[in-house]
């Protein structure tokens, strides 16, 4: 391949990228400024084309509540994006589906922490 060619080619693929990054919306996270895992995840989402927004707040179940998640599902921080909540360490795979896909519902949930789950370490990722 020619030098011309692998410009152009590396051009139209960062414009690709910088397309699709434009086309998520802002993710609105909810966490506790001491949680290593929700920073971890954060960057799961950030490094899947997200541009997310990061609040520490005192209360994260007050915040959960405020957005209408059930507590029965809490995980350790909560986000919006695109007019849901994403409630503990959710895929962001799964967020884009949600995202594409839009259904009518308040959001996606993995309750607790789960070991292997975005952010959260284990010898055995999900």
């Amino acid at each position: 391949m020619t030098r011309n060619r692998s410009i152009v080619l590396l051009g139209a693929l960062m414009l690709n990228a910088t397309a699709l990054a434009v086309d998520l919306p802002k993710v609105e996270t909810y966490k506790s400024a001491t949680c290593n895992c929700c920073n971890r995840w954060i960057e799961h989402v950030r490094q899947q084309g997200f541009d997310v927004a990061a609040y520490d707040v005192a209360d994260v179940n007050a915040e959960r509540r405020r957005l209408g998640m059930p507590d029965a599902v809490s995980g350790c921080h909560t986000a919006k994006v695109g007019g849901y909540v994403i409630e503990g360490h959710v895929p962001a795979s799964d967020i884009k589906r949600l995202l594409s896909e839009k259904p009518r519902a308040l959001g996606l949930a993995v309750p607790d922490m789960p070991k292997g789950s975005p952010g959260m370490k284990s010898s055995n990722p999900v």
